[in-house]
């Protein structure tokens, strides 16, 4: 009969059969789960309430929950009616027999309450009843001990109902604790629409975790290569929409109220003040330095709250881990004491073991919690900076490039998110550390100040470093070279038919090279204060410094201070506790600082000026008026009727294009006003073109009106080419129209503006990149009184006289301010200086009013390598050629995505092949490899001594309180700490003055990663103009910036990391080798196993990348276009879901790490396990030195087997980047840009003599030659026009004689000389182009007119004056040093074509080939331009791709092309005299 014993409760440590009293057993372990269902039931009812997913159905698994719940309840009740009748003598001494059944049936009755309130309310998973059956089964256990325990001692049959009732009552909790591992069926209402959701939604609270919700992913990828579409798709809450949205309101608010402030400011600063510039700098600087903290403000609003809960875990994870040291202490305790219980042991080690389950458990919540952020961060930063690219002002766009935004977008966001992962270091280790410390002290006294003087000598220097590290990397690499050379990438990218036209590629390879040398300088410097950093807190030697400096002090200080091995192992458990802070707080306040910089950079670029809404007044229907505006444009006051047509006219420079941009809103305005009534559509003198179909292009997100369409496509004389196009307008276009002519690209940027059916357009020119006869049509179709337009009011801006007559009113623009405006007549009767230009130039524009060409302005076929190529059009274009139709024989042959061009950036599939490893170790080399390998080798050894050495120190017999030999004992501690660390100086000496080992592999990365860019640059740079038609810049961008990046630290890190670990399990595993076999075996197989499907995850995010930054940099150079047409959203929400799309990709990613780290580390904690159990069977046998060592080691393999599985994964993972790198060495590559041992004079070509033998040219092998057996002969000094109509092969010439396109048959011979016989750079730098599209790179003027730096400034000033830019570069304040922003966007498009002159003028070789190069600029300064070509090259060979005929009527010859052969040939005089193809052109053109 139970009976109330007296205290103790609890006698387990006094007995050697523990047990806990009945009345402890009927009492505690009964009302702990009771009072925590009872306590916290009202908070979790209320969190219920507030948070409502939907009612979900009574599903089998609610079903079972509640049978078995109603037989819990039963059971209490059945115990209590059974005491009351059978035990009524008991209850009367205790009652509390009697209450705890009933206690116990209420709480099971609460609990089903709550089960029908989670079901009522949608919740699937109940973390709140998970916990309350755990703590009954644990709280059941020891009672079911006692059971089994008294069953076997005095029978079952003494009391058999209650016994079977307990068992079947503990039976049932388990069912419960088990059916609350898994989840309900979703809510009704709330069935997953998506094709692919996350699992996690459908996970329980064990499944998530432990992780186990994301096996299935690892299962499919261990079967199959995933691909994107297995992938899952985001969770609503880390969709960029849900993101943005919210944040944007607080970013906005913040912005605000910085603006409010900072204008206090600068009011203040500037009253009083007599300058006002300064107030000006003092609010920029203000705001620059503060614009980083509103940014990292309005994050942490935004994601603090969850990021806490993080935080929260980190706690407990660090209350577990210093827990743990103290469980080995009381093991160790119970191997001394030979008299201890057995099962004191056992429970010492399933104590250990479940302390570092928790461990586990707690630190992976945290990083999964961490990485979670990181990636909503990474969202929103991305989203906020693509927002303002939308609205940023055209000043505040010229201070950043392309390159600048994305690198904001790629390595500032990735500082960011490094930031979230380790922020928390920075206050949790320096608490770490203090309690390791705390605790040494607990069991060495004193002698632990030893160790803490150790850490405060080292922790200044550590300080220094990590600053001037942060402040090297920072301020050296990422802000400067880093950006520098993304930039300078970009816009070699953007420019590289200019650069392969002018043989400029090693000069712009010289200056990226320029640009990565001091960035790997900066690196390698960084890198080597990061270890000595590493080295002075984190190596073994600093730590084995701790542990002589204090247990030599111990020793040393009383001869009674014994080390015995509890004091040994749990003090280098402590100190092994105290390596993760001590190597964390660099890495973190490095971190910090970087993150700081980030927020400054991101947030100055979030800060910057954007255009004012109260620049342009919109207002419904009506007119433009325009009222004094004091911005580029000046005293300009006119007034705009609706409906009509204004003709806008100036010299290059004038300010007409910046007329335009008022009326946009694009430009600032300083007084005046502006209004626009009713819609507008904008056309770009630089038509701008999206990657996307023809018809994507057009209708620019509108829906598509079959009529109105077609209408739209006849107007533009687009319908011919449709006709022909392979996916008719389905065809793709290359990114910014690469693979169009600029007639072409003009055309579908004016459709796109005609579809819209706006009320005002505004045409930058759109006439001047087609011909005479084009212009007209389109003049007579779209803008004329007959045109689509003619009720629309129209703003043209124009260089053709032709049109002037029927325009309503004329504005004549000089140096930004309106000189004359009015009717055409009126302004010829004004006899002003407009109508002296007028009567100067009329009669040659009329002369060459059309040209009539063949309406098939585009053919189409397959060029080089199976890339589509768009025939010339209109107007001709150095980089494609007209090709025949299509055949129906080869129409039949080809793809179904015949009208697809560019290329998607694709990922391979399967484990990285062993070739990419050979690559990366080729590079560094054998002979630094091999020493490097050996010295880890050799050090860890000294390592295995120490500790062995410390092991039989603690094992030494106790003497009189005292143990003998110390002082020789702790000198060879000593000297084997001195080897171990010796061993880095040795290695120091290896590498050249280099600290240790981790900068010996740092070194090697660098190597590597040097070849590895150079090789990269050099396959792209000596990529044929094809490759660029069909590669996005973003793929290319994405390998120079983040794969590299990657080369540049990940891949060096990987590889230290793994080395460092591999051999620690070296010596581990001999101390636990009995476990460590079979552990090593399941690790190699989880680890080939995952590494699957994380490396195939890490190829599709590197590749779903690459479309952010191409969309990136397409809508920055679009922005005036996007704005115009008001399509701001739904560029942002393709931009949203460009960033979603490389976020399903990134979040398994850093799941599939969590989910092998979980498992790997719960089987190491079985090591542990292993250990303990096994040391407590062999107590008898073992020593407690080796022991401590045993099971120290085996705490550590858990984390060493982890780490080296991650970081094997790691290498392996950013291997792929070395794959992606080499992905471009095996694609086809021009010829030899120099050859050996040439022969070439100097001074060739010294006559320009071409002659051209039976030559054939064809786009690709199979298609019909587009140039058919042509033998010509050009004399030197001879002056020959190129005429034809579209598809006839007028730039197959020109491509031919640059090599641009390879000879299918024959030879063109200029001076003597076979060109395929010597290098492109010999052969391109010899002759000259003048391409129709202008470009500019950013740098200096100079730089773009001589980037080798081979002429002197009076040879380049000569230029300048015979380019008539001479007056405008002598205005300039910085003169020829001057600095062209990215693409030279800081000058009109006139202005980049003189620029273009000036080059060809500069470099004047004997042969100059003209591509309608005076197509941007006025007549005026087109008469002067060919005058200057007529004086300046009369003694040159000049072929000109005629845009307007009557330029070349006075050249010596004209070549007649037609469909690839040479049709007429002789002087234009004898030509017409001939009445044949040219004759019927110049008769068209009214030339005859």
């Amino acid at each position: 009969t139970p009976r109330l014993p007296g205290p103790p409760l609890f006698i387990g440590f006094i007995i050697t059969n523990p047990d806990l009293t009945q009345c402890f057993q009927n009492t505690v372990l009964v009302w702990v789960p009771c009072v925590y269902l009872w306590l916290l039931a009202p908070f979790y009812c209320l969190h219920l309430y507030c948070h409502d997913s939907g009612r979900i159905h009574m599903s089998c698994l609610c079903t079972a929950k509640m049978v078995l719940g109603f037989l819990l309840a039963s059971f209490g009740f059945v115990e209590f009616f059974y005491i009351l009748l059978e035990r009524s003598q008991e209850i009367q001494q205790h009652m509390v027999f009697l209450l705890s059944p009933i206690i116990r049936s209420m709480t099971v009755i609460l609990a089903l309450c709550i089960i029908q309130l989670e079901r009522i309310r949608g919740c699937r998973s109940s973390v709140f009843l998970f916990l309350f059956w755990v703590l009954a089964v644990v709280c059941s256990l020891v009672p079911l001990r006692a059971k089994i325990q008294l069953a076997m001692d005095e029978g079952i049959a003494s009391d058999i109902v209650r016994y079977l009732a307990f068992f079947s009552y503990f039976s049932i909790q388990l069912a419960q604790l088990f059916l609350c591992c898994f989840a309900d069926q979703p809510p009704e209402g709330k069935t997953v629409l998506e094709k692919n959701p996350c699992p996690v939604k459908d996970a329980s609270f064990l499944s998530k975790i432990l992780f186990w919700w994301f096996t299935g992913l690892v299962v499919k990828g261990y079967r199959t290569p995933l691909a994107a579409e297995d992938l899952w798709t985001l969770r609503e809450e880390d969709t960029s929409n849900k993101i943005i949205s919210e944040l944007q309101e607080d970013w906005t608010a913040e912005s605000e109220q910085d603006l409010v402030m900072i204008a206090a400011l600068a009011s203040g600063a500037a009253l009083g003040s007599r300058l006002p510039d300064q107030a000006q700098l003092l609010r920029k600087l203000q705001k620059e330095q503060s614009s980083g903290f509103f940014l990292f403000r309005t994050l942490v609003r935004k994601f603090g709250p969850y990021f806490l809960t993080g935080t929260l875990c980190i706690i407990f994870h660090d209350a577990f881990m210093f827990a743990i040291p103290q469980v080995l202490s009381l093991l160790l305790g119970f191997m001394r004491d030979e008299d201890a219980p057995l099962w004191k042991g056992y429970f010492y080690a399933t104590l250990m073991f479940l302390l570092s389950c928790l461990q586990s458990l707690f630190n992976h919540q945290y990083m999964y919690t961490c990485f979670t952020v990181g990636m909503r961060v990474k969202t929103a930063v991305m989203g906020l900076v693509y927002r303002k690219s939308l609205v940023i002002n055209s000043a505040a766009r010229r201070t950043c490039t392309v390159g600048e935004i994305v690198n904001l977008v790629s390595a500032d966001t990735q500082k960011l998110m490094d930031f979230v992962v380790y922020f928390n270091a920075v206050w949790l280790a320096p608490i770490e550390i203090v309690l390791c410390l705390f605790f040494l002290w607990q069991h060495l006294g004193p002698s632990a100040l030893a160790g803490i003087t150790t850490v405060i000598l080292i922790f200044p220097l550590n300080g220094i470093i990590a600053k001037k590290r942060s402040k090297l990397q920072v301020k050296e690499i990422q802000m400067k070279f880093m950006d520098g050379r993304i930039r300078l990438m970009n816009e070699i990218l953007n420019g590289i038919k200019i650069l392969k036209f002018y043989a400029w590629e090693k000069a712009f390879l010289e200056q990226v090279l320029g640009y990565r040398e001091k960035e790997l300088k900066a690196l390698k410097k960084s890198q080597i204060l990061y270890s000595i950093s590493i080295a002075s807190f984190n190596s073994s030697s600093f730590l084995v410094r701790i542990a002589f400096a204090m247990f030599g002090v111990y020793v040393m200080q009383d001869d009674r201070n014994v080390l015995d091995a509890q004091k040994v192992f749990v003090s280098m458990a402590l100190i092994n506790i105290l390596k993760t802070p001590l190597s964390q707080l660099p890495f973190a306040i490095s971190t910090t600082m970087q993150a700081v910089v980030s927020l400054k950079r991101l947030g100055k670029y979030l800060c910057s000026e954007e255009l004012k809404v109260d620049n342009v007044s919109k207002t419904p229907l009506g007119s433009v008026t325009h009222r004094i505006i004091h911005f580029f444009v000046d005293r300009i006051n006119v007034r705009v009727p609706r409906g009509s047509l204004v003709a806008v006219v100036g010299h290059v420079g004038s300010g007409k294009s910046s007329l335009l941009s008022a009326m946009l809103g694009e430009t600032e305005k300083r007084s005046g006003c502006v209004t626009v009534k009713g819609s507008v559509a904008y056309v770009p003198q630089q038509a701008w073109i999206q990657n996307a179909t023809v018809q994507d292009n057009i209708l620019f997100g509108r829906e598509k009106l079959k009529t109105w369409y077609h209408r739209v496509l006849e107007a533009c004389a687009l319908l011919p080419d449709l006709d022909i196009l392979p996916a008719g307008d389905a065809t793709e276009i290359g990114e910014k129209g690469l693979n169009l002519s600029g007639g072409q690209k003009q055309r579908v940027s004016l459709a796109r503006a005609v579809y819209r059916k706006a009320d005002v357009y505004l045409l930058d020119d759109p006439l001047s990149a087609v011909d005479a006869h084009v212009g007209q049509h389109i003049f007579d179709k779209v803008f004329g009184p007959k045109g689509v337009l003619r009720d629309k009011t129209r703003i043209l801006v124009t260089h053709g006289m032709s049109f002037l007559p029927q325009a309503d009113l004329i504005l004549v623009l000089v140096d930004g301010e309106i000189t004359e405006s009015g009717s055409y007549q009126e302004l010829l009767g004004r006899h002003g200086a407009f109508a002296d230009f007028i009567h100067t130039f009329a009669n040659t524009e009329r002369k060459e009013s059309a040209i009539q060409r063949d309406f098939s302005f585009m053919k189409l076929t397959f060029g080089i390598f199976g890339l589509l190529i768009f025939s010339r059009g209109d107007t001709t274009n150095t980089n494609l050629q007209n090709m025949e139709p299509v055949t129906e024989a080869d129409q039949e042959q080809v793809p179904e995505d015949l009208g697809k061009l560019t290329e998607v950036d694709k990922a391979n599939t399967g484990r990285v092949r062993l070739a990419m490893y050979k690559k990366y170790f080729k590079t560094i080399g054998l002979a630094i490899i091999i020493p490097i390998v050996f010295l880890y080798a050799f050090q860890q050894g000294a390592s295995l001594a120490y500790n062995y050495w410390l092991s039989m120190w603690a094992d030494d017999p106790i003497v009189n309180g005292t143990q003998i030999d110390t002082d020789l004992k702790l000198t060879v501690f000593g000297a084997l700490g001195f080897v171990q660390g010796l061993f880095n100086k040795i290695l120091m000496d290896k590498c050249i003055a280099i600290f240790g080992t981790t900068v010996a592999i740092s070194i090697c990365g660098i190597i590597a990663s040097r070849q590895l860019h150079m090789d990269l640059l050099m396959n792209v740079l000596r990529s044929p103009m094809s490759f660029f038609e069909c590669t996005p810049s973003g793929n290319l961008l994405n390998r120079f910036a983040k794969e590299i990046d990657a080369i540049d630290c990940m891949v060096p890190d990987g590889l230290k990391m793994m080395l460092s670990y591999v051999f620690k399990l070296m010596e581990r595993s001999l101390w636990v080798s009995r476990i460590n076999a079979g552990v090593l075996l399941f690790h190699c197989g989880l680890q080939s196993f995952y590494v699957a499907t994380s490396c195939q995850l890490r190829r599709l995010e590197a590749v779903s990348r690459s479309p952010i930054y191409t969309h990136f940099n397409e809508t920055v150079q679009g922005a005036s276009v996007i704005r115009a047409f008001g399509e701001q959203s739904r560029f942002i929400l393709q931009a949203n879901d460009r960033v979603d799309f490389n976020q399903t990709s990134y979040f398994p990613r850093f799941v599939a790490t969590r989910w092998l780290a979980v498992n790997l580390e719960f089987v190491g904690n079985g090591v542990v396990l292993a250990a303990a159990i096994l040391s407590v069977m062999g107590k008898s046998t073992l020593s407690p030195g080796i022991v401590g060592l045993a099971v120290s080691h085996s705490l550590q393999v858990t984390g060493i087997l982890s780490w080296i599985v991650r970081s094997w994964t790691d290498v392996e993972n950013n291997i792929v980047s070395v794959e992606r790198v080499n992905e471009y060495a095996d694609t086809a590559k021009e010829a030899s840009w120099s050859v050996d041992g040439s022969s070439l004079p100097l001074a060739w070509p010294q006559k320009g003599t071409i002659e051209f033998m039976d030559y054939g040219l064809q786009y690709r092998k199979g298609l019909e030659l587009a140039l058919k057996g042509i033998t010509l002969h050009i004399n030197e000094r001879e002056k020959v026009g190129i005429v034809g109509r579209t598809g006839a092969g007028k730039s197959s010439l020109a491509l031919g004689i640059f090599r641009i396109l390879e000879a299918a048959k024959g030879k063109i011979f200029i001076d003597g000389v076979n060109i395929a016989d010597i290098g492109l750079h010999d052969l391109r730098s010899r002759i000259t182009i003048i391409p129709q599209d202008p470009v500019l790179f950013s740098g200096s003027l100079r730089m773009n007119l001589d980037p080798f730096d081979t002429y002197t400034d009076e040879e380049v000033w000569n230029s300048l004056e015979l380019a008539h830019l001479k007056t405008f570069v002598s205005n300039l304040p910085d003169k020829l040093n001057h600095e062209c922003s990215e693409g030279g966007e800081n000058l009109s498009l006139g202005q980049r074509q003189l620029v273009c002159l000036a080059r060809a003028l500069l470099r004047k070789t004997k042969i100059l080939v003209l591509d309608e190069a005076t197509a941007a600029v006025d007549l005026e300064t087109d008469t002067l331009i060919q005058s200057t070509i007529r004086t300046q090259f009369e003694d040159c060979t000049v072929l000109t791709i005629a845009h307007r005929l009557n330029t070349i009527m006075d050249y010596t010859r004209v070549i007649v092309m037609d469909r690839g052969h040479i049709s007429e040939m002789d002087s234009p005089a004898n030509l017409i005299t001939q009445r044949g193809q040219f004759y019927r052109m110049c008769r068209e053109a009214r030339l005859v």
